[in-house]
């Protein structure tokens, strides 16, 4: 059972150093290693496993919006060409994390 950290006093260096690895940590980059460090701490974390249940659930949202009609395809491009632009590899496109879903289409 994860610990209650008190939320008003600032996050220790494991915090720290656990959410500065969230997006590696969810979009599986990790060391096998640095994988089991970061989800121990989750486990015993209130606030750390608060901001992953987010940023995971935060995933879900963009992908269901970014797949479905509601957004236009022109949006879809520029956030996915965003993305592939701020990883540092504009040559080709993130593998699918099966979590997430599909990165949206460029074939229109």
């Amino acid at each position: 059972m994860a610990d209650n950290h008190d939320h008003d006093r600032p996050l220790g260096t494991e915090c720290s150093e656990a959410l500065a690895e969230i997006y590696t940590y969810l979009d599986g980059e990790l060391t096998d290693e640095k994988r089991v460090l970061i989800a121990g701490h989750l486990e015993r974390c209130n606030p750390c496993i608060e901001a992953f249940d987010f940023e995971v659930e935060l995933r879900m949202v963009i992908s269901t919006k970014a797949c479905s009609d509601e957004v236009p395809e022109s949006l879809r491009i520029r956030i996915f060409e965003r993305l592939t632009l701020l990883a540092g590899d504009e040559r080709s496109a993130p593998e699918v994390d099966p979590r997430i879903g599909q990165p949206p289409s460029l074939d229109a």
